[in-house]
């Protein structure tokens, strides 16, 4: 349990960079970043809930002789199904409003990150090129 913790901690870590890179400290700009934050967790939520109602499946077809493992396994499956409802609910409903209040145009974006290059800065398509051309 310890060593997922640290694995987790080490994966989140990253978002907090995500708290410095709104403009206004307003309503919008809050929905934008917990929209990243969310697009960010959720296909990595997702994945663990698919492997947990695949554990269950498995679990559910080995256990046929067994009424307690085949019940314990139906809970696996339950509650698999049910995290991920809640999870792509929460991840809709947040998409939703940004793009129902056109909260695209605010402050900060999904995938506007700029990751560090280490290569010719001329072939960033964002860089303007003083020969002009």
């Amino acid at each position: 349990m310890k060593k997922f913790a640290i694995t987790a901690s080490a994966y989140l870590l990253p978002l907090a960079a995500f708290a410095g890179t709104a403009d206004d400290d307003n309503i919008a700009n809050l929905i934008v970043q917990i929209n990243a934050v969310i697009n960010t967790i959720i296909p990595f939520l997702v994945g663990l809930a698919v492997l947990i109602i695949i554990w269950g499946v498995f679990n559910y077809i080995s256990g046929a002789g067994d009424e307690e493992k085949r019940a314990q396994a139906k809970q696996y499956i339950v509650w698999g199904v049910v995290g991920v409802f809640i999870m792509l609910s929460i991840w809709g409903l947040v998409n939703v409003l940004v793009n129902s209040f056109d909260l695209k145009k605010t402050g900060y974006q999904a995938g506007d990150e700029q990751l560090p290059s280490f290569g010719d800065e001329s072939l960033d398509p964002n860089t303007p090129n003083p020969a002009g051309g």
